[in-house]
């Protein structure tokens, strides 16, 4: 079969066995498969990621010196499947979580050289971690299921009401799939913030209320008018002023605010951001423009060391939450979400190409203004990459 393997960070289309499957697990004709900004990194920052995941416990992330065929977002048919309680049938479409068990170990498919990923033809998953793909639900939308489970973990993690204020940071695929999910959640408010052109009007296209480019304007300006305090003295003449208030009824003043909190009266309003970009110093940008009491999802990965300034998090009373992946229930939840047309991902998917035109796909992937995210189809073989 063929696939795109990586070595030293050199994509390269090669030919490799067909891939067996063992007891419990299937063999997938691939159908599409995404390119995930995971993958960039890893293409060239594996050795660190690998580091990082060792110190987790996980000692088989790849690096640059094996070959890997990357590819963890992806959908396709069910060739043949090993001994199994209960086998799919043969040509059922399915998503799959990417875990592979081999030997005693679980893998991440596409991410070690243990787990050859969907960059090819073929490929090996699990049968349990397997969704026959509902509705007759389109390859070009069923492959957004995973950053899709990506995006509703991080907006579970950031427990987002209808009528809180959702402020994204960055809009590449994973914003992009937070603003597609928050917005149909019910979210009103929704604020993204991206110095692309390109990238603020697909954030538009998923939902968002309102785009801001940063190097013009501030995604935390409106504030005032949202209810959220901007300023410590703010904050502390709100408290001043409530006690005041109550000391004027015939109960302590105490006994009503206690009575207030358990009903949430004094919970401060505060938007949810969730920070989408993960370069150094963004997260501090983040807890220094931010309102005080603002819940701050964490969802863009920084590579290496970065500094942010405890102190000033402390002050504020900064919410931090760092997310990654998803349970296999949300999984799910992404799929039938784009199933049933509760989720209209589309604007997101901004090219196709064959394995031979991935490392072109790559480099046009580093220019924001061309594309948030390219989908391969490894039945084609037109090498030239397909704009939609």
């Amino acid at each position: 079969m063929r696939a795109v393997t990586c070595r030293h960070a050199e994509l390269t289309v090669s030919d490799r066995p067909t891939p067996v499957p063992g007891p419990g697990q299937l063999l997938i004709d691939v159908e599409r498969c995404g390119i995930c900004g995971s993958d960039l990194h890893a293409r060239h920052q594996c050795d660190e990621l690998a580091d990082v995941m060792q110190e987790a416990g996980y000692c088989d992330f790849m690096r640059s010196d094996q070959e890997v065929v990357f590819g963890h977002e992806f959908t396709g048919r069910v060739a043949a499947h090993g001994a199994t309680r209960r086998p799919l049938p043969e040509g059922t479409p399915v998503v799959a979580l990417p875990l592979l068990r081999r030997g005693g170990d679980v893998h991440a498919l596409g991410l070690s050289a243990a787990a050859p990923g969907a960059y090819a033809e073929q490929l090996i998953v699990e049968e349990s971690l397997a969704l026959a793909v509902p509705n007759g639900l389109s390859p070009d939308v069923a492959v957004l299921t995973e950053p899709m489970a990506v995006g509703w973990h991080a907006v579970r993690r950031g427990e987002v009401g209808k009528r809180d204020v959702a402020i994204v940071i960055g809009c590449g695929p994973v914003g992009l799939a937070i603003i597609c999910l928050l917005k149909a959640r019910g979210v009103r408010t929704i604020i993204a913030s991206d110095p692309s052109p390109g990238r603020r009007a697909l954030a538009t296209a998923c939902g968002a209320q309102s785009v801001v480019d940063p190097n013009e304007e501030s995604p935390y300006a409106s504030a005032a008018e949202h209810g959220h305090l901007a300023t410590v003295p703010a904050a502390l003449e709100l408290a001043i002023g409530a006690v005041e208030k109550l000391d004027r009824l015939p109960v302590p003043w105490w006994h009503t605010w206690r009575a207030l909190e358990r009903v949430g009266v004094t919970t401060p309003k505060a938007p949810v951001v969730f920070e989408c970009v993960g370069i150094p110093g963004m997260l501090d940008g983040v807890i220094a423009g931010t309102p005080l009491f603002s819940r701050v999802v964490v969802v863009g990965v920084c590579m290496g060391a970065d500094r942010l300034r405890p102190a000033l998090a402390i002050n504020k009373e900064i919410d931090l939450r760092f997310v990654v992946g998803y349970t296999p229930p949300e999984f799910r939840d992404a799929l039938h979400m784009l199933a049933e047309g509760e989720v209209d991902a589309s604007p997101m998917v901004t090219g196709v190409v064959g394995l031979d035109g991935v490392e072109a796909a790559f480099e046009a992937l580093g220019n924001p203004e061309s594309h948030a995210k390219i989908i391969i189809d490894p039945g084609s073989v037109d090498p030239e990459l397909r704009v939609r």
